[in-house]
């Protein structure tokens, strides 16, 4: 057999050219093969970086508001004077802190009212209903009665109060001082009882004042009542039930001046313009003071609503500062 040797040379060199090109095809596909599967890894993995931070700064959002708050602090450190500064940050204190100050500065001058009343003391004895009948003397029948055998003082009632001035002057209800006969007692926050005497007692407004002798005593400042605001925190201090002195209910303004029927010792009072909160006044606390977070009374307690929750009632202390600062010249 003759072999053609230019042709097998033809033949040979086509097939060179097609290896060379299917290697080249093979290779650009495995390169794209690649390129395709590093960016699909790619991707993903910047998919789920964008997860993670998104999750970061969401569970990191609250330090973030403060980092901004403390940002904000440090830009009016640098442009505002100092005492602007100042003011603002006093107001950015947290309320529980104003809260505590507050309390701790009005308690020492709350006082618990104690009433005193002389109570008939009885003794039993047995007597014959019969007297000296000498008919039914022979039957000698015996019945108890009761005889008085003079009296002992006892607790007949309880209030709260106030002072307002290191002399002993102190503001309480009139409606808490029952009996013209009655002795009053004041605890004061110390633990120490004095006797009181009552020195006035409005007419118009269930106000009373009363005096403990004696000198420098903790005594209260008195707030503009005027200035109150709905939703502004307030706290009533007072002997809450006659058994808990000095027990302190926090609340809000819930009203202003307010028209109420008040009904205390069978006897029913009209009270006008009247502060109405949310802080819990119980029977004891009338006479104490309601408070604002700057330490400063704004009202005297005076009522609550029995048939509602934490509905009470006190008079603004504007209504009645004309009568304490005549005591307080």
């Amino acid at each position: 057999m003759k072999i053609n040797i230019e042709k097998l040379k033809f033949n040979f060199r086509s097939f060179k050219k097609r290896a060379a090109v299917a290697g080249i095809i093979f290779l650009f596909s495995l390169i794209l093969g690649f390129l395709v599967l590093f960016a699909y890894l790619l991707n993903n993995k910047i998919v789920d970086f964008n997860n993670r931070l998104v999750a970061v700064i969401q569970e990191n959002k609250e330090l973030a508001d403060r980092l901004q708050k403390l940002y904000e602090i440090y830009t009016q450190l640098k442009e505002k004077p100092t005492e602007i500064v100042r003011r603002e940050i006093i107001k950015e204190n947290s309320q529980d802190g104003q809260l505590v100050e507050a309390v701790s500065k009005i308690v020492p001058a709350v006082v618990s009212i104690v009433i005193g009343k002389d109570v008939p003391q009885y003794e039993i004895i047995y007597v014959n209903p019969f007297g000296d009948d000498p008919f039914f003397k022979a039957f000698d029948v015996r019945i108890p009665q009761y005889r008085k055998r003079g009296t002992t003082e006892q607790k007949v009632g309880t209030g709260s109060g106030f002072l307002i001035s290191p002399n002993g002057y102190i503001v309480t209800n009139r409606h808490v001082l029952g009996d013209p006969s009655d002795r009053y007692y004041v605890l004061l926050s110390s633990g120490v009882q004095k006797q009181a005497v009552v020195i006035y007692k409005d007419s118009d407004i269930d106000i009373a004042i009363l005096k403990i002798e004696g000198s420098n005593y903790p005594f209260v400042t008195l707030g503009d009542s005027d200035k109150l605001k709905l939703g502004q925190t307030v706290f009533a201090v007072g002997n809450a039930l006659g058994e808990y002195n000095n027990s302190v209910s926090v609340g809000i303004i819930s009203g202003l001046n307010r028209n109420i029927n008040a009904f205390g010792g069978n006897v029913s009072e009209r009270l006008r313009g009247v502060i109405q909160t949310d802080a819990a006044i119980n029977p004891g606390n009338s006479g104490g003071p309601l408070v604002n977070l700057n330490g400063e009374v704004v009202g005297v307690n005076v009522a609550y609503n029995q048939n509602a929750q934490n509905i009470g009632f006190s008079i603004p202390i504007n209504s009645i500062k004309n009568i304490i600062n005549y005591y307080l010249k």
